[in-house]
């Protein structure tokens, strides 16, 4: 850790642990509904388990990119951050509106949108929120060195403010609801956040790998141009059955088959930048969660994203358990594990410790991504069956819901695991540090640019 002000991403990621903790749990739960309809019924309704569950990952993924934000950026511009003070008051209204969001929504204050449930002045402090991190990382950035990776970063989380603001706009007309409704949610989990991961993940193969920054900045700005002109246009695809004008669907399924590039150069990129580098970094289970990074999102949002994006599939496999197995990966490979690797690069330093605790994270690892690649294969193949059962042959929707009870039971003996496996990572990146031979960390594990 080369500037003090980085510490400040410490309290960020302690948070969003925290919050990425409560998400599993409740996951757990809503889960167990699937297969045991009564339970915790008359306290937790699973309309407001399934709000918890979706509203503390993007949280907690946000709070995780802003603290990768403030590890990374004093690095890039070579300056400390502009207002720590700022940054620590950030979290604290960030953590106090989480936390009144989740006691609300179990007393049934919310504004029902789904995923923008807030009350009103939840989505006011959440602007104060990133109008603070904005100014701390712009300032910071235009007072130091100037570096593609800062550059695409700050882009990605302006994005993510100014497409933030059609949340408060919600018109009576469902129709264009959803449209506005789509400008955040398709835009920012497939355009502006694609961004911010591909600036974290440049930032963390120049440190692990060695490669000259102008290679990885060369790849970085092709990443970002197929995402921009993949994820803008590819909106359409969630415009096809809203009441959206029909030419929606050709545009939709046309740059929808585009947003699999941006994953698969991540996934080229990631992998030659490693080849080329040849460097046996000490921090491995860093080196494992970016790499698997790349590979889970390019399935997850990749792959099981174009299998129901064209308009003559999806009008059969919309809103079925097709769409949540792609949910479920593309979250947990592109966003999930970009922060969790950023994590694990970043708590030796924060921590003062060499790489500890590796074996125990790459469990976790392992045991997380088969978890997330079973409970997919699982929703897939209930979502296939859905779609003949309720689709094709018209079956009743609670009829068809009785032939997926196993397929349930499995999705939730998968969840099981990812929280075992969330359990090993907490405890290797917090626990006690365990050194197997004592070693230098100011040398070996942070390569001079």
């Amino acid at each position: 850790m080369k500037y003090p002000t980085q510490r400040v991403a410490l309290a960020y990621f302690v948070c969003a642990m925290v919050l990425f903790g409560v998400q599993i749990i409740v996951g757990v739960v809503a889960g167990t509904v699937y297969v045991l309809p009564n339970f915790l019924s008359d306290v937790v309704p699973f309309n407001i388990l399934r709000m918890i569950h979706t509203n503390a990952l993007i949280v907690w993924l946000l709070m995780g990119f802003f603290g990768c934000g403030y590890y990374l950026v004093p690095e890039e511009a070579e300056r400390d951050i502009e207002s720590p003070m700022l940054a620590y008051v950030q979290l604290g209204l960030l953590m106090f509106g989480a936390l009144a969001a989740v006691v609300g929504y179990l007393f049934g204050i919310h504004e029902g949108r789904e995923f923008l449930e807030q009350p009103l002045w939840i989505k006011g402090a959440i602007v104060v929120v990133a109008l603070i991190y904005l100014y701390n990382i712009s300032m910071t950035i235009m007072k130091g060195r100037k570096t593609a990776i800062g550059n695409v970063l700050l882009l990605g989380m302006w994005g993510i403010a100014v497409f933030w603001l059609f949340a408060f706009y919600n018109p009576g007309n469902i129709a264009l609801d959803k449209v506005y409704w789509w400008y955040i949610v398709h835009l920012w989990v497939e355009g502006v956040w694609e961004l911010v991961m591909a600036s974290i993940l440049a930032f963390l193969l120049i440190k692990m790998t060695g490669v000259d920054r102008e290679v990885i900045e060369k790849w970085l700005y092709a990443i970002v141009g197929l995402a921009l002109f993949s994820g803008v246009l590819g909106t359409g695809h969630h415009y096809y059955w809203i009441g959206a004008p029909g030419y929606w669907q050709w545009i939709g399924s046309i740059f929808s088959t585009f947003e699999v590039a941006p994953f698969f150069a991540m996934v080229i990129f990631a992998f030659t930048m490693v080849w080329k580098g040849r460097r046996d970094h000490p921090n491995k289970a860093a080196m494992l969660w970016s790499l698997g990074c790349t590979v889970g999102a390019f399935f997850g949002a990749g792959v099981w994203g174009f299998m129901h994006t064209l308009s003559f599939v999806n009008y059969y496999s919309h809103g079925t358990q097709v769409t949540a197995a792609h949910g479920h990966l593309a979250f947990f490979g592109a966003y999930v594990m970009l922060n969790l690797a950023m994590i694990t690069y970043a708590m030796p330093y924060l921590r003062k410790r060499a790489p500890y605790n590796q074996v125990l994270n790459m469990w976790s690892f392992w045991i997380m991504t088969s978890a997330m690649a079973f409970m997919t294969f699982t929703l897939t193949f209930a979502g296939v069956v859905q779609v003949h059962l309720q689709r094709v042959l018209g079956m009743n929707y609670m009829e068809v819901q009785d032939q997926l009870a196993l397929f349930y039971w499995m999705r939730l003996g998968a969840g099981a695991f990812v929280a075992i496996a969330c359990v090993l990572f907490l405890y290797s990146i917090f626990g006690p540090v365990r050194e197997e031979k004592p070693a230098r960390i100011d040398m070996p594990l942070q390569p001079a640019n």
